[in-house]
């Protein structure tokens, strides 16, 4: 960024300067109006004169110079962004530099770079350099030096920036950006800054726990430039809390871009969504790639909460299943779904049903049923008894978040002694230390070996009420069994998202 001039000073610039291979244009202006380019009237750029914009700073004993060079924005392509340096003789380096330093404006993230023509340029915090400065380095620090400003088109990060992590780097990028806006940097903002956050291609999305203090507000919007020029992207959303209204909508608001449209890749599968409308949780990749090896080839699988298509997808690009019934009732991921199942190319074997699936009219339909909702999908439990096959049943994936507080005994869901009496068959649970929780359906599978007891015993209750459940619904008793208890992460402390895969079976006709 040049530094501060005033109205008079303002000029314009060579809009060719910063062509491959060519040093940014120098032009010699005085107090006079135009000027022209430095090098020669013949310049392979701009041919000497220069074009509209804006000059940046610099001086030399004839007098003020001016030059131009690329704004400290990311330039297209992904290149690192210009910076500003002060050019002088390698004789005057080493003064150059302890008085850079004393002053905190040498910029410590580049490399000295030597110039074509033999002097050297100190990459420097443009945002905090004055033109006190410059006349001090040129009439005091290094008497008879020349002192020139300038622009480092392709600056070359220094070792300790190449060995920066992504977090320290945006701590950097931020401090020295906040210092040249002339704000005191603080140990309150340092710690005010994002330690993690998701990347969905060029945009990032912090989380709500950052970027909170006030001072923060009055460097808007320039600050989330900076943000995405530190972590190489060009977008920057924050969340807030997820919305209690029953579509999860996320609290997202897009502090940097003009859309929150993006694409992520699992397991070969492109999910497109808006982040400032829709969920997306990196967390469930375990539990995507699980279900992608189920054996579902000609089945019929019903998805009462499909989002964006999480698990729809999966179960039809790679685990072959031969219809989807996907149930969503939020407007923007049904849209998302749409163009999910296109880009994919399974929208032929998949029904989207928008709206609320406990008013759901299918039934006696179903091999499967994905009931991915969190942190309890047990309303959505009738519904997912009423749409197994009747005659032949089949098997649910219940999604839950379940609490594994030490001591604290687990309620369980609907095990009323009227329930329990309804049971038709003794619970089976096998429990085989060795397998450690195979994923397909065939045989009977096994629990993981780190089974926690919380886990299983909300299993058993769910079981039971899946049983009595199944009963009411079709009329007749059925036989239920747990094959596996799969964790998929943990939600929060002592609280872990697991998925439990039940087999239900209509019991056979007797006499």
């Amino acid at each position: 960024m040049a530094a501060e001039t005033s109205p008079r000073q303002r000029r314009r610039i060579c809009p060719q300067a910063h062509q491959p291979f060519v040093p940014a244009c120098h032009f010699d202006v005085t107090s006079g109006s135009g000027g022209r380019c430095a090098r020669s009237s013949s310049c392979c750029c701009c041919g000497g004169e220069p074009g509209p914009g804006e000059w940046s700073l610099s001086e030399s004993r004839g007098g003020t110079r001016r030059e131009w060079g690329t704004s400290s924005m990311e330039r297209e392509g992904g290149k690192n962004a210009a910076v500003v340096a002060v050019v002088t003789e390698p004789r005057f380096t080493q003064r150059y530099r302890e008085y850079l330093e004393k002053q905190k404006l040498l910029d410590r993230q580049h490399r000295v770079a030597k110039m074509p023509d033999g002097t050297v340029a100190l990459p420097v915090l443009g945002e905090a350099l004055r033109e006190q400065h410059l006349r001090e380095l040129r009439n005091c620090v290094a008497p008879g030096s020349t002192c020139i400003v300038t622009q480092l088109l392709d600056p070359v990060p220094s070792k300790k920036a190449q060995s920066c992590s992504p977090a320290q780097r945006l701590c950097l990028e931020v401090s020295r950006w906040v210092e040249g806006r002339g704000v005191t940097w603080s140990a309150e903002l340092e710690a005010d800054l994002p330690r993690s956050w998701q990347r969905h291609g060029n945009l990032l999305l912090l989380s709500e726990d950052c970027f909170q203090a006030k001072q923060w507000k009055n460097l808007e919007p320039e600050l989330w430039e900076t943000v995405a020029s530190a972590l190489g992207v060009r977008r920057v959303a924050k969340r807030g809390r997820v919305s209690p209204d029953g579509t999860r909508t996320p609290a997202v608001t897009l502090l940097l871009g003009d859309h929150g449209w993006v694409e992520h890749v699992d397991n070969g599968i492109r999910y497109k969504f808006d982040v400032t409308q829709c969920m997306f949780s990196f967390g469930n990749i375990t539990e995507k790639l699980r279900v992608a090896s189920l054996p579902c080839a000609r089945e019929v699988l019903v998805d009462l909460y499909a989002g964006i298509g999480y698990f729809t997808l999966p179960f039809l690009v790679h685990a072959g299943a031969a219809f989807v019934h996907a149930c969503e009732w939020n407007p923007h991921a049904v849209a998302a779904l749409r163009t999910n199942l296109e880009i994919n190319g399974v929208a032929d074997r998949c029904q989207i049903h928008f709206g609320d699936n406990r008013k759901l009219k299918l039934s006696n339909i179903a091999d499967r049923v994905n009931l991915g909702l969190i942190p309890s999908s047990e309303e959505g439990w009738p519904i997912a008894c009423q749409v197994l096959k009747q005659d032949a049943g089949g098997i649910l994936h219940i999604h839950q978040n379940v609490e594994s507080f030490p001591g604290k005994n687990l309620q369980p869901l609907g095990s009323s002694e009227m329930e329990k009496e309804h049971w038709p068959y003794p619970q089976q649970i096998i429990t085989n230390q060795g397998t450690n929780g195979a994923t397909g359906d065939s045989g009977r599978k096994t629990l993981p070996a780190a089974t926690k007891p919380e886990w299983q015993r909300w299993a058993e209750s769910a079981e039971t009420r899946i049983a009595t459940l199944l009963r009411q619904v079709h009329g007749k008793p059925w036989k239920t069994q747990i094959l596996h208890i799969q964790p998929v992460k943990s939600y929060a402390p002592h609280v872990d998202h697991i998925v439990l895969d039940l087999e239900c079976r209509p019991c056979p006709l007797v006499g």
